[in-house]
């Protein structure tokens, strides 16, 4: 495969991440890394997981950057929960560079047939039900920061599907609040995991730039796309629910074959 194909290969899975995030509102990052592997053609699971960790940075700094000129970030709740999940982020992208490759994906897959789960529920149960009354409380927030830090550095991803709902959890903040805060750790989260995957020489820069580039052209379209069918946000997440299960499986019967085990 040619340079020049695999630049386009990863603008085009950029333009896919992005365009899932404008469209479902979440999510879409978690395809990065299968993106990365099965079409783009990385070879080395653990330099797709770092390059997808820092695209992923960048295009939540865009996204933050939004949010924040609204006012919709709770600075105060958002410091403690990322300072807390750095250093789970710091052990989790520790943990995940030693782990067998095959053995790293095959986990991964296993988280996405989790977010696919919680994706179709949310499309059963329709609109969220009200969260609790009360600010935040320093323990559940800071535990909740590490649990999910650890996750984000382990895989590589943003985690905003994690971050989202226990911030809900720990503060009973509202979903618009909690969607623009997450947006905080998600950035602190893949900084860190970043930092940690370029220090071992696990990151592509350039592919990491086209992804982002494609990734902004993709959310500008996806989210025009969400406007004109907002009338069906549950179809839409159910949909990508279905996509991320197939991705999933494909992932699972690769790393199993690799692994020796089929």
């Amino acid at each position: 495969m040619t340079d020049l194909t695999q630049a386009a290969l990863g603008l085009g899975s950029g333009g896919i991440i992005g365009f899932t995030l404008g469209l479902v509102g979440g999510g879409g990052s978690i395809l990065a890394v299968p993106l990365l592997l099965y079409v783009v053609g990385m070879a080395d699971p653990h330099r797709a997981i770092g390059t997808s960790a820092l695209a992923v940075t960048v295009n939540a700094l865009f996204n933050l950057a939004s949010h924040a000129r609204a006012g919709n970030v709770r600075w105060q709740c958002a410091g403690l929960f990322a300072s807390a999940g750095v250093g789970g982020a710091l052990v989790g992208a520790a943990c995940g560079k030693v782990i067998n490759g095959q053995h790293l994906l095959f986990l991964f897959a296993l988280v996405m047939l989790g977010v696919g789960g919680l994706m179709a529920r949310g499309c059963r149960t329709g609109a969220q039900a009200p969260a609790p009354a009360g600010g935040a409380t320093v323990v559940p927030v800071l535990l909740y920061g590490v649990a999910t830090g650890f996750c984000s550095g382990f895989f590589g991803i943003g985690g905003g599907f994690l971050i989202v709902p226990a911030l809900l959890a720990a503060t009973g903040m509202p979903m618009l609040n909690a969607i623009a805060t997450s947006l905080v750790a998600v950035c602190a989260f893949g900084l860190t995991t970043s930092v940690s995957y370029a220090a071992a020489d696990m990151i592509d820069l350039p592919m990491a730039t086209i992804l982002v580039a494609g990734g902004i052209a993709g959310g500008l379209g996806g989210t025009q796309a969400a406007r004109r069918l907002g009338r069906q946000p549950q179809r839409l997440r159910l949909i990508f629910a279905c996509l991320i299960f197939i991705v999933a499986f494909y992932m699972m019967w690769r790393s199993a074959r690799a692994m020796g085990l089929l």
